[in-house]
């Protein structure tokens, strides 16, 4: 195995989010049965909204964490659905900009750099996706910003991050994924908004 994409956790990742998808996508299939028979009320919608985010959870995971394909591309429908379940779930509301299809490499740093970004809303917020391929453009705006100075060292100058806890490891792989694109990371904060761009070359996003 060769590359960052190839890893064994990668491969490992894959392979949890691929036994997962398909009980809980029967899960969802059973939950519609029981709504054609029995009378709609606030439990059903609630199972059927948790299992719709477990399954855009899953499927966001197993591009962030899992192992591509070569040449793999996403269907923006598909980001599309998945962002948008997640939004609808969780305090975050993502608005995906790309009119095109994306590689799956690309993706994976874009959802990873995503979950950084997560961590530095504590109370939610807007975050909108503008780019394609190797150039993207994030930007978060949030009632407050709270950024981890050692976790997002490792991405914008390279700085060996300590290991991390289990809910900072999207730094560090995020940061080899930044590194095997042959990206670099730009980051402005204030107190209210937050905005990262990856550029490659003298492009910018879109």
């Amino acid at each position: 195995m060769s590359g960052s994409g190839d890893s064994l956790p990668a491969l490992v990742a894959s392979r949890i989010c691929h036994d997962l998808i398909n009980p809980v996508s029967a899960i969802g299939n059973g939950v519609e049965l029981l709504a054609m028979i029995a009378a709609p009320g606030p439990e059903m919608a609630l199972i059927t909204e948790s299992v719709n985010n477990a399954i855009a959870r899953i499927r966001f995971f197993r591009i962030a964490f899992g192992a591509p394909a070569p040449g793999q591309l996403i269907g923006r429908a598909e980001i599309v659905a998945t962002l948008d379940t997640l939004s609808h779930g969780g305090r975050t509301h993502y608005d995906w900009r790309p009119t095109e299809d994306q590689p799956r490499d690309a993706l994976r740093l874009v959802y990873l750099l995503l979950q950084c970004v997560e961590t530095a809303l504590p109370q939610g917020g807007d975050v909108v996706i503008l780019g394609s391929g190797a150039e993207w453009r994030i930007e978060a705006s949030a009632r407050r910003i709270r950024l981890d100075s050692d976790a997002w060292a490792c991405l914008t100058d390279t700085v060996p991050m300590p290991p991390p806890d289990p809910g900072q490891v999207q730094f560090p792989l995020a940061a080899a994924a930044l590194a095997a694109s042959g990206g670099q990371l730009g980051l402005e904060a204030c107190a209210t908004h937050l905005a990262l761009e990856v550029s490659s070359g003298s492009c910018r996003p879109r």
